[in-house]
């Protein structure tokens, strides 16, 4: 089994729907083929370096997967009869893989992705002040009847 990598650009113009459904048909491509999905990144609306079908930005998606090469083949066939697809590129990340290690490589990203959702949790929690809010009040006339006192 090889590791890839394909990045390809949909046209940003597309309703949400639509470019749902292509987003799942890649999947079910790849799940249909047998291969592996460990990475589904979808970067969002940028300017594209030159025209493109008249465009002048695009959607950037970039998908990592094990499989074959029969499964590249058929995901980019489906790319070039998508007109919703600006363009496209596959690169062979590496040559020899397990599933075990593709599967450990899922399982890792979800797992660091749990942990991110947890931080982002615990700093939405209130930040609680050392002291209680009544000895603040106080400390804070303190200073106002020095700031008199000294006028």
């Amino acid at each position: 089994m090889r590791k890839y990598e394909t990045v390809f650009i949909a046209d940003p113009d597309l309703q949400d729907k639509v470019r749902i459904d292509l987003y799942e048909k890649a999947r079910n491509i790849i799940n249909k083929e047998g291969g592996i999905l460990t990475g589904f990144d979808e970067w969002g609306n940028k300017k594209l370096a030159y025209e493109i079908k008249k465009k002048l930005r695009g959607n950037y998606v970039c998908i990592t997967y094990g499989g074959s090469g029969s499964l590249v083949k058929e995901l980019e066939r489906n790319f070039r009869l998508n007109d919703g697809v600006l363009k496209f590129m596959t690169i062979l990340l590496s040559d020899d893989v397990t599933a075990e290690q593709l599967e450990k490589e899922v399982q890792d990203a979800q797992d660091a992705q749990d942990e991110s959702k947890k931080a982002a949790e615990t700093v939405k929690e209130p930040v609680k002040a050392d002291k209680p809010e009544e000895e603040t009040s106080v400390e804070a006339e303190k200073v106002e009847e020095t700031e008199v006192k000294t006028e």
